[in-house]
C-alpha cells in the first residue's frame, strides 16, 4: 500500500496506540512467546509495575494481548500477542531496524 499523502485516521490511532510509552516495548518483548507479569517487568528496563499494567491492559482492550489465568495454586497468568499483535511482526522488526540506523550511535548502527 503506497502513502498518498491524504489524513488517514487509522493511520493515527495505531501511532498513538503502539506510541505510548512502553507499548512498543512490550509488544516486542512478547514477539518471542509468552510471559508472566515479572518477567516482562524484568524483561523492559526502566517500567513500573504500574505503567506496565496500564499498558497491558489498553493493549488487551486492543486486542493486541491476550491475557491467559491458570487455575493453579497459586494462580498463574500469562500474556501473550494475540494474532492481531503478532500481524505487527513485520512493522516492529522495520522500526528495530529503522532504530539502529537512524538512532543507535556509529559504533552500534549496521550497514543497510
Amino acid at each position: 500500500m503506497a502513502v498518498d499523502g491524504d489524513f488517514c485516521p487509522y493511520f493515527q490511532q495505531a501511532v498513538e496506540l503502539i506510541g505510548r510509552r512502553y507499548s512498543g516495548a512490550i509488544t516486542r518483548t512478547l514477539m518471542a512467546g509468552p510471559l508472566r507479569f515479572s518477567e516482562l517487568e524484568r524483561s523492559i528496563p526502566g517500567i513500573s509495575a504500574r505503567a506496565l499494567t496500564l499498558r497491558l491492559r489498553e493493549l488487551e482492550n486492543a486486542g493486541i494481548v491476550a491475557r491467559q489465568v491458570e487455575p493453579t495454586s497459586p494462580v498463574r497468568v500469562t500474556y501473550e500477542l494475540t494474532d492481531k499483535g503478532r500481524a505487527l511482526d513485520d512493522v516492529v522488526a522495520e522500526l528495530e531496524h529503522w532504530a539502529h540506523d537512524w538512532l543507535a550511535p556509529a559504533e552500534h548502527a549496521h550497514a543497510s
